[in-house]
């Protein structure tokens, strides 16, 4: 097991995988990915016509002892993509943390292991961002995502920062939603000028959907704890979960408003199902 509590060939098996994405790649570092561009990689595209000004170093000198005209092969430009990852570490992720910690590695390690760049933040200007690139720098990840501190703000939708994120081919945002719609209409409104392919992961648990609660109970909030007196009836469950219900709806609403691809996700499916199956059918990974 590694420290995140991951089996010890986690890494291997993602070896296979990348992130999946249809926005124009950006940067001007070589990396994995075929850009629409023509380049200097090794992978040869087609021939045309020498043109003065051209790389000489690209002429085909066998067409040209053929044929006597002169030709330059054209290479597909290889790009990096860069992906940013903003994990939520407001207080409200206490008991998924554990959970949006491995989600956010292995995503990280998939990048790195393309030769991508990767920026993983908790969205806090003042806690530094990991910022590296190619697979030497996995045991750094590890360590990073494993000495996370434990989830302390109070607000993610209102303080969250996107400043590291900028010019990400791919911006996800790993979060359990639970702020006001409100703050999160201002947070998505942001998020399209930072990156074209957007990703919104929403991570509950089954107890936040069909709490087992009965009788009773004090509740404490846990980022403001504030301390609520409830009786819970079948009718006040109901009535949450149907709160719950329009909440959830009003984030993906939200998301598709500004654009932006949404992903419900149960703690309990596990971090395998969610990766190998559902991450796979919507091609966020391949």
């Amino acid at each position: 097991m590694t420290l995140l509590n991951l089996p010890a060939d986690w890494g291997s098996r993602l070896s296979r995988y990348s992130i999946g994405t249809k926005a124009k790649i950006r940067g001007h570092h070589k990396g994995s990915h075929r850009s629409m561009r023509f380049g200097s990689s090794l992978d040869f595209s087609d021939f045309r016509e020498y043109h003065p000004g051209d790389d000489v170093r690209h002429i085909d000198w066998n067409v040209y002892a053929r044929t006597e005209r002169v030709y330059i092969k054209r290479f597909l430009d290889e790009q990096e993509m860069r992906i940013h990852i903003l994990l939520d570490s407001s207080k409200s992720m206490n008991n998924k943390w554990l959970f949006a910690k491995q989600l956010v590695f292995s995503l990280g390690l998939m990048v790195l292991g393309s030769d991508d760049r990767l920026t993983v933040s908790a969205g806090l200007k003042e806690v530094v961002p990991f910022r590296k690139k190619g697979k030497s720098a996995k045991k750094l990840l590890e360590h990073f995502i494993s000495t996370m501190p434990e989830p302390q703000s109070l607000s993610f939708a209102k303080q969250a920062s996107f400043h590291a994120a900028k010019d990400s081919t791919v911006l996800f945002i790993v979060s359990d939603g639970l702020e006001p719609l409100e703050d999160w209409n201002l947070f998505f409104r942001q998020a399209p000028a930072y990156a074209h392919d957007i990703r919104f992961i929403h991570i509950n648990t089954e107890e936040e959907q069909l709490p087992s609660y009965k009788g009773d109970l004090r509740f404490i909030d846990e980022e403001t704890q504030q301390v609520t007196s409830v009786t819970v009836t079948a009718e006040a469950l109901r009535a949450y979960q149907k709160q719950s219900e329009l909440h959830s709806k009003g984030l993906e609403s939200l998301c598709r408003t500004y654009g932006i691809a949404y992903m419900p996700l149960r703690v309990e499916d596990g971090i395998e199902q969610v990766l190998f199956h559902q991450m796979i059918r919507k091609n966020w990974i391949g």
